[in-house]
């Protein structure tokens, strides 16, 4: 880009047209999304944001494109848009595990503020006084769980747009039962909702109703009309995806491998076999949790306990200690007739990072038992001091041992990885997972001793080790000043982190926290040190690096040990039945999507572990867990997924490509007309550079917005900010202003002169006006119809009576100009009269392509009433078929006694069949007044209010 002037005239039109709104269906609608974005998208992800921003009327869609290809970006990109347009009651809700994720990629790559909610930011917020912490200047994220519970309050705020993720959880929102589905529904009933969810089926067709349920209860009748028709003897597939073609959207891999291109995961598996000290210290403790009498573990909470010791004494020696000595001070308690303090658990959980749904999960479970408070069990002293003794025998055994054979073989793990990574040309880096911040600092310590000094750093919840804090300070002192400080300590000590380990460090030792929102795409080593037993769990584990954008194969590391039979059947079910560690990127997501939860898994792999001793029973309980996955991932119910949700255009290339193309030279447009803005307001208070596309602001007009070097944001692999430059983009608080600054200017009539004989390139439809001078104005026609849009309406005569086309006046404002004097002549009659006709020609083209949105929803109406009363006819011939079976019955009765029960029972069913004659017309009576009451309300709306304003009008004259 090149230095051009351009006047007050060029100002205010560009800054309308960066800013209008505008109507979905078109790549232009995407304009300041995919300019702000901070992330290469590809042509699949900007037309599933398309489709759901295409048709107003609709109260949301599902994207069900296959895992890998992005669903977040495209939820991302229409979050984006809907900030960008100053719609800003935006709600994301996600399983516990992914908010974090979702807060992180939201800030990083689209640049927009978020808050994750739970129970305890929101109180915290109360605290300090704000009353309402959903009602903030940033997008919130919260838990499904925590969405069900706050269903009063989120009842009461019109969103502009709920993102649900993960969406599957909801197939059955459409049964009474499912609480967390039915309160989901309630809040959210009048926004607009935006599904994601890789796999939409699972084990019946009635979960796209329960889906669809969620979206919009007009989608479809109700349950019984859907069975009728699509189910059973109906069958009707074809109508099914036509009805679901308005609402769902799915792209598979292999429609895309143009566009991204997939790296393999490698399995590796380093066998190990535990000291004899070691094996004797897991017997005790198994055999101790296996007591179903003992004083440390309390009923209430013996499920829960039992499951995290058991992960602990996998992990590390160090993790069972810790947790050994909070048992013993629990016993120590209740010999002492102390009050056991009712957040042991919690202490005992305070070093560890295990699965928040799963503690939660447990916890419920614990609700549910019976318990006798501590105190008021008798206690057998005796018992217990032989309790507490056993407990400091398990003590005495674990402090004898030094150093887990594991940890050494996680240096042959390590050195082995390492040589596969010098054969690809890999960097040498590796992220090592465990389950406890214990095992994590053991093994930190481990390392540096074993021949990686100084080339260790821990990611935890809570980073806040010496050495980390270290890291912290020596980041924050480097990019002081810069954007990448965001002044929150918990995101910009992850962030140093990351940082430090992509640049300096090899290792990268890891609790659960590293598998929520990290990127670690430039690491191609994966260690599950402690291997978990919930397969979504590991499978977002080795997400962090087996993702788009990874260069190289994804080599990924387990463990097994040689002398636990269990041990070698988890590993071997989360590798052969949910193909985890093995193929092209994302090729588990089959199999996990059609859990209902990973959790459930977990919890029966834990029992197992519980309940089973020999080697016979463990494989007979895994050989019936494994056959319980086959009957919950069904195959028939894929095939069905195919037909209903899977396209096979043969022109989908041609097309995406065409996608592409229009997103580019959106992209420069809206670049190329951004920064001419940008410098003409702050052409005062900035010094630029153009070809770098930088300007340092040496005085700022916005209170918030330092004053330094900026950046503006582009695309491209390797393009990167100067280190202490601020990213400038559209949504940020200084392009606002300028945008605002643009929008008010001053723009009386007068006469401009462009300079095209100045202009770098030919523009021929200028070139070949034979008249160069004459008058323009520029019109926003604004319409309230199923949405609120504006439209720019260029209007121009040359001299001689040529009318100028919109294209052209367009391509005139490309050209540079100057304001030579105020407007010495009065416009023609003829400009304000041909003005008039076109913004009267534009508003009914507009109102046509509305008329298109109105159809379509007019047809859905349709095809939910017609199911409601299909509903109550399938009630009446259920009815006839019971009457036929009862006259068949009363012709074979035996007996004088068998013909009179027989006879009853066909009265009472013919008084039935009256009503129910009568109650289809009721029915019917009600539904069509429904519909037609709805019907009126589009036509009301199609139209409520149009008015246009003129911007600017001109002499023009071309050089």
């Amino acid at each position: 880009m090149t230095t051009e002037r351009i006047t007050d005239y060029h100002a205010k039109y560009f800054a309308y047209e960066l800013t209008r709104q505008r109507r979905g269906g078109d790549v232009d609608r995407l304009a300041a999304s995919l300019f702000d974005a901070s992330v290469d998208l590809n042509p699949h992800q900007i037309d599933a944001a398309l489709f759901a921003l295409q048709n107003p009327l609709t109260k949301g869609v599902l994207l069900a494109d296959e895992v890998g290809l992005g669903k977040t970006i495209e939820a991302a990109l229409v979050i984006c848009q809907y900030w960008a347009e100053r719609r800003r009651r935006l709600l994301v809700i996600a399983p516990a595990a992914l908010r974090k994720q979702w807060a992180t990629e939201l800030a990083e790559k689209f640049h927009l503020p978020t808050q994750v909610l739970d129970a305890r930011t929101y109180k915290q917020q109360r605290d300090q006084g704000i009353y309402d912490p959903l009602d903030q200047d940033a997008i919130s994220v919260m838990s499904y769980h925590f969405a069900a519970k706050l269903e009063p309050q989120l009842r009461t705020i019109p969103w502009d747009l709920v993102v649900i993720d993960e969406a599957h959880k909801l197939r059955n929102a459409h049964r009474e039962s499912h609480r967390t589905g039915q309160a989901i529904k309630r809040a959210f009933a009048g926004s607009r909702k935006l599904l994601l969810t890789a796999t939409p089926l699972q084990n019946s067709l009635l979960e796209l109703y329960g889906l669809s349920t969620v979206i919009d209860d007009q989608l479809f009748g109700d349950a019984i009309s859907f069975r009728r028709q699509f189910m059973r003897g109906g069958n009707d597939i074809e109508g099914l995806r036509r009805r679901l073609d308005e609402f769902a959207k799915r792209t598979l891999r292999r429609q895309v491998l143009e566009y991204v291109q997939y790296t393999e995961r490698k399995a590796l598996t380093i066998p190990f076999t535990p000291s004899q000290d070691e094996q004797r210290l897991y017997h005790l403790v198994s055999g101790y949790l296996a007591r179903e009498d003992s004083y440390g573990v309390p009923t209430r909470q013996r499920h829960l306990v039992t499951l995290v010791i058991r992960k602990l004494l996998a992990s590390s020696t160090t993790a069972i200690i810790q947790t050994l000595e909070t048992l013993k001070e629990r016993l120590e308690s209740l010999q002492n007739r102390h009050q056991v303090e009712q957040d042991w658990l919690e202490r005992l959980l305070a070093d560890e990072s295990l699965d928040e749904e799963l503690l939660e999960a447990a916890e419920t479970d614990e609700v549910e038992e019976a318990d006798t408070p501590y105190l008021e069990q008798e206690v057998n002293l005796t018992r217990l001091q032989g309790e507490i003794a056993e407990i400091e025998q398990y003590l005495s055994l674990a402090r004898g041992i030094h150093e887990d054979a594991k940890s050494h073989a996680l240096v042959t793990a390590l050195e082995t990885g390492f040589s596969r990574m010098d054969e690809m040309g890999a960097p040498r880096k590796a992220v090592v997972f465990t389950e406890s911040r214990r095992t994590l600092e053991y093994l930190s310590r481990f390392l540096e001793r074993n021949g990686f000094a100084d080339q260790v750093v821990t990611f935890s919840g809570t980073n806040n080790s010496p050495g980390v804090t270290g890291i912290y300070q020596r980041w924050v002192a480097e990019h002081a000043g810069s954007d990448r400080v965001t002044g929150s300590p918990a995101i910009d000590r992850r962030t140093a982190i990351i940082d430090h380990f992509r640049d300096k460090a090899q290792i990268l030792v890891a609790t659960e926290a590293a598998a929520e929102g990290v990127n670690l795409q430039f690491c191609n080593l994966v260690v599950n040190y402690d291997l978990p037993w919930n397969p979504q769990r590991v499978e977002q584990r080795i997400g962090r690096c087996h993702r788009y954008g990874q260069q190289f194969d994804v080599v990924v590391v387990n463990f097994l040990n040689q002398r636990n039979e269990a041990d070698k059947r988890v590993l071997e079910l989360l590798s052969e039945k949910f193909q985890l560690f093995d193929g092209l990127f994302g090729a588990s997501d089959e199999i996990l999507g059609r859990l209902e939860s990973g959790v459930d898994v977990e919890k029966r792999i834990a029992d197992i572990y519980a309940t089973c001793r020999t080697p016979t029973a463990i494989e007979a309980a895994f050989a019936e867990l494994r056959e319980q996955l086959e009957t919950d991932i069904d195959a028939r119910m894929k095939e069905t997924e195919s037909k209903l949700l899977e396209h096979f255009d043969e022109q989908i290339h041609d097309l995406l490509r065409v996608q592409r193309d229009k997103a580019e030279a959106q992209l420069d447009r809206t670049g190329k007309l951004f920064w001419k803005l940008t410098r003409h307001c702050l052409e005062e208070q900035a010094k630029f550079n153009d070809s770098s596309l930088t300007f340092h602001l040496e005085a700022s007009p916005v209170q918030s917005v330092p004053a330094g070097d900026y950046w503006l944001i582009r695309k491209g692999k390797g393009i990167k900010p100067p280190e202490h430059a601020h990213v400038y983009r559209l949504t940020h608080p200084l392009g606002e202003h300028v945008l605002d600054s643009g929008r008010r200017r001053e723009t009386p009539a007068a006469t401009l002169r462009f300079l095209l004989s100045d202009h770098p390139l030919r523009i021929s439809v200028l070139e070949q006006l034979i008249t160069r001078s004459g008058w323009l104005e520029l019109n926003l026609l604004e319409l309230d119809s199923f949405q609120h849009e504006e439209h720019l309406v260029f209007t121009a005569l040359a001299d001689d009576g040529t009318h100028l086309d919109q294209e052209a006046c367009e391509r005139l404002f490309n050209v540079e100009g100057e304001v030579v004097q105020e407007a010495s002549s009065e416009p023609p009659e003829a400009l304000s009269a041909l003005a008039r006709r076109q913004l009267d020609a534009t508003l009914s083209r507009v109102l046509e392509e509305n008329h298109t949105y109105f159809q379509r929803e007019r047809d859905k109406l349709e095809a939910w009433a017609d199911d409601q009363i299909a509903s109550s006819e399938a009630q009446l011939e259920d009815t006839r078929a019971k009457i036929k079976d009862a006259k068949r019955r009363s012709r074979t009765a035996e007996t004088l006694e068998e013909q009179k029960v027989a006879q009853e029972a066909l009265k009472t069913l013919e008084r039935q069949l009256r009503r129910d004659r009568q109650a289809i017309f009721d029915v019917q009576d009600e539904i069509e007044e429904k519909r037609d009451a709805l019907i009126d309300a589009l036509e009301r709306q199609m139209h409520r209010k149009s008015q246009s304003h003129r911007l600017f009008r001109i002499r023009w004259e071309l050089e």
